[in-house]
Order: C-alpha cells, then structure tokens, then sequence
C-alpha cells in the first residue's frame, strides 16, 4: 500500500485508529485500496443488522492477527465510512500487515 494507506491511519494512546470506507454486500471481503484518504475495503456480508460491520470486525481481525475484541468500530456504524481502533497496535506494526 506504501505511503498512501498511511493516511488511513494514526497512532493514538492505546493503538491505532484506521478510517475505512466500506463496500458492503461484495463478491468476496477484500482490501481495495484507497478511497480518497480512507482504507476501501469490501465485504461480503449485506448491511442488513450490523452483519456487514460485524464482518469487518472479524475480517480485519483475522487480517491483522488480533483478538476480535481489540478491533471496534468508534465512528460511523451505520454508514460506509469507518473510524475504527484497534487496540494495542502500533501504527508501523499496521503498515506491515496491509498487503
């Protein structure tokens, strides 16, 4: 992803928080790159009672190698961008895991 995901992110006390904006109801869940300064990623869950931010969760989770319960989402549950923290990360931890 390079310098550019790196706007997606910032470090804070406690970890580190990503903006994302998401494409529910997709193909597959995947990262898609940038979508202008946020992380685009697409699930395959609808976003029908929280499944699609539950699948985020899990799916940055199992990306990321953390516990689901260290990834929550802060701002914007019920639209397409995302402020979420994921906690006890540090931001260039982060930027060795995206692809």
């Amino acid at each position: 992803m390079g310098e550019l995901a790196k706007k997606a992110f910032r470090e804070v006390p406690g970890g580190v928080e990503l903006r994302v904006w998401v494409q529910p109801g997709a193909a597959r869940s995947e990262i898609a790159g940038l979508h202008g300064e946020a992380l685009k990623i697409r699930i395959a869950a609808p976003a029908q009672e929280g499944r699609a931010n539950q699948a985020l969760v899990e799916f940055l989770a199992d990306l990321l190698g953390l516990p689901k319960s260290r990834v929550s989402i802060l701002r914007g549950e019920k639209t397409r961008e995302k402020v979420l923290l994921l906690r006890g990360l540090k931001a260039e931890e982060l930027a060795g895991k995206l692809p």
